[in-house]
């Protein structure tokens, strides 16, 4: 999850997916553990398939030619504000000049909508990482631990597209 502190823009929302997607991802983009048993993270159409429609490459380069597969559907309706196909600007692109960020990987409910909506009654445990960072999220059973948690797979996918999206539409529009 990304939500933006302070910040000016005719877009500047919090933008990411609070949903675990290994459960719903179509068995053809799975990516399984080493011992096959457990699914850790499901791959874009595009990565599966190397497919020009499904990367909008070659004939399928442009935003009219390139258009939302199944796979990409499926993906935006569980996350829609996170970019699901190449071409996913309209809702999902989010300008917001001068801001900072708060950056949560693998949101969990309270660190996700209510949170940064400012609805949650209970406070997410802060750990400060560096000058620049706070780990702001739900910390394992082990609360005394200053190292976050771990997390894999789609969530850590998720999170790692989302801030992608985030600088490059911050540094774009510098």
């Amino acid at each position: 999850m990304v939500v933006p502190q302070g910040g000016t823009g005719g877009n500047c929302t919090k933008t990411g997916c609070e949903v675990d997607l290994n459960g719903a991802c179509p068995s053809e983009l799975k990516v399984t553990s080493t011992d096959g048993k457990e699914n850790v993270a499901c791959k874009s159409a595009c990565e599966a398939f190397r497919e020009p429609q499904y990367c909008c490459s070659g004939a399928y380069a442009t935003p009219d030619k390139c258009t939302p597969s199944s796979y990409s559907k499926l993906f935006k309706s569980a996350c829609p504000r996170a970019y699901s196909y190449a071409y996913d600007d309209s809702t999902s692109t989010f300008t917001c000049a001068g801001a900072d960020y708060i950056i949560t990987f693998c949101p969990s409910p309270n660190t996700s909508q209510k949170a940064s909506q400012g609805q949650n009654e209970s406070t997410p445990a802060t750990t400060q990482i560096n000058s620049t960072m706070v780990y702001e999220g739900a910390l394992e059973d082990d609360s005394a631990s200053a190292s976050p948690p771990t997390c894999t797979g789609s969530g850590l996918i998720a999170g790692a597209v989302s801030i992608g999206t985030a600088l490059l539409t911050s540094w774009l529009t510098l």
